[in-house]
């Protein structure tokens, strides 16, 4: 009952929001998504879980208005952060022997061999300058809360994604699905929030799905669940 509280609440604040203000353009809805990470100030733990193998993978992600870092303890440890700081944001990675930029060739690289991948933490999409809002009232099917439906198209294909459809929440500004497609316009990996966490006035992540798919015949490849705890303030 209280789910259904949350959602039937975010959605009217939703409306309101969108009669209050004229429909903003995709430019502006990417700078949105762009600064409500940049405002979050906290730190999480939780998992990744491959859902085939049942493999879990420890995190620690702390989200600061510069930083956004993701610190694997298990072996061999690691941590990846993103420089918000930076247009576009640069990821880099930290293991033992040093710190290296994340190379652009190793975007379709998995991480904790898991189905995100480098591409999918540098978020490098969201600075793409090819943007198009495709509706402007979009709802999930899942949470009925409506959304902003934007298209951006890559500058070029070096990267594992061509086309990727962005789901952004009208009261938040969060990003709650995403589908991207390669160059043949085939499906290849898609992520929905399913479960948020209400810290304040802010919205944090709880749950989130990421599927892979073969891009040859539509079949799912594989499927993570990344779930974290209530976030605590910095």
């Amino acid at each position: 009952m209280k789910r259904r509280l949350f959602l039937a609440s975010l959605a009217f604040a939703s409306t309101a929001f969108a009669q209050e203000k004229p429909t903003p353009t995709a430019e502006e809805i990417l700078g949105l998504v762009r600064r409500s990470y940049a405002m979050q100030d906290h730190r999480m733990t939780g998992k990744l879980r491959d859902d085939d193998t049942g493999k879990e993978e420890p995190l620690e992600l702390t989200l600061t208005k510069s930083v956004m870092r993701f610190r694997f303890a298990s072996e061999p440890p690691e941590i990846i952060h993103l420089d918000l700081t930076t247009t576009p944001a640069t990821l880099w990675q930290v293991k033992s022997g040093g710190s290296s930029q994340v190379p652009l060739r190793n975007g379709a690289d998995p991480v904790r061999g898991m189905d995100f991948n480098y591409e999918d933490l540098s978020q490098r999409f969201l600075y793409w300058k090819n943007v198009k809002l495709m509706d402007a009232n979009a709802r999930l099917t899942t949470a009925r809360i409506k959304c902003w439906l934007v298209r951006v198209t890559a500058p070029d294909v070096s990267g594992p994604y061509y086309t990727v459809d962005l789901w952004v929440h009208q009261d938040s500004g969060g990003v709650a699905k995403m589908e991207a497609y390669n160059k043949g316009g085939k499906l290849v990996k898609r992520f929905e929030v399913s479960k948020v966490w209400k810290v304040g006035g802010a919205t944090a992540l709880r749950e989130m799905r990421v599927q892979s798919f073969n891009p040859l015949n539509g079949d799912r490849k594989g499927m993570t669940y990344m779930t974290m705890d209530k976030p605590e303030k910095q």
